[in-house]
């Protein structure tokens, strides 16, 4: 039987044990995780996680969790977040780092950690520096994966969604095995408003302006590291641990 590292400790901020699987791990890694909608960061995250040992912690799997507990199991960091959220409006700084600090001890965990969707600003990683200092934690890198705008339109306007059971295909790399039905339940597959090429082209441009001074900050602390996403799920997951092992070669 596989074991399963469910993440308990930082979707809930629980008190109690580390929901991290305990394993020997020749290196810990404290990392990261930036890429524009469609670069393969979920991918290139679970595959870090399981070849590294890290911890998965995702602020947006906190959120979408949240929304399932009742009010009087929220923290007041998130019932605050929800609020904003249910209006569609951007969560404040102030509110999400409060969120990252009621889970602090999951910084500390054993196997290290992949931070996804946080952060988002140049204020919350001034937060974050700060956190990591007072529990004597320290960041080893930042990863951005990268790909030229022509191959992100390409990759996100062939994806095709399920109106029904929400399953994700492609019309080029992932194909229904009957055009636009659904291999798990029939339902008709349709290409969402956001996934348009004109759309997406507003939506890189965002992500570059509310990006950009984010990777200015870890640039300028030599934390970032730039890899090439274009090639295969694997040439990436390849690159980025030579890029690592390099990193950590040069430190020793």
């Amino acid at each position: 039987m596989s074991i399963k590292n469910d993440r308990a400790a930082w979707l809930q901020a629980d008190p109690g044990n580390c929901s991290s699987i305990p394993r020997a791990l020749a290196r810990v890694y404290r990392l990261i995780l930036l890429g524009a909608p469609g670069v393969g960061k979920g991918t290139q995250g679970k595959r870090l996680c399981q070849g590294l040992g890290t911890c998965h912690l995702s602020t947006g799997d906190v959120f979408r969790a949240a929304k399932c507990r009742a009010a009087g199991e929220r923290s007041p960091a998130l019932t605050f977040a929800l609020i904003f959220m249910r209006h569609g409006e951007l969560v404040p700084d102030d509110t999400v780092i409060n969120l990252v600090r009621e889970r602090e001890r999951c910084l500390r965990c054993h196997g290290g950690f992949l931070l996804d969707g946080f952060p988002r600003t140049v204020s919350q990683a001034d937060a974050l520096a700060r956190l990591l200092d007072q529990n004597k934690v320290k960041l080893d890198a930042v990863i951005n994966y990268e790909l030229p705008l022509d191959q992100l339109v390409s990759r996100l306007s062939g994806r095709r969604t399920c109106a029904v059971c929400k399953a994700v295909f492609h019309a080029s790399t992932l194909p229904p095995r009957v055009e636009n039905v659904c291999d798990h339940c029939g339902g008709n597959l349709i290409q969402r408003e956001d996934d348009r090429p004109e759309a997406i082209q507003v939506r890189m441009q965002a992500y570059e302006q509310s990006t950009r001074p984010l990777m200015d900050y870890y640039q300028q602390r030599g934390l970032l590291v730039n890899i090439p996403a274009a090639g295969t799920p694997d040439e990436t997951y390849q690159a980025t641990l030579v890029q690592l092992q390099s990193r950590t070669t040069a430190t020793n």
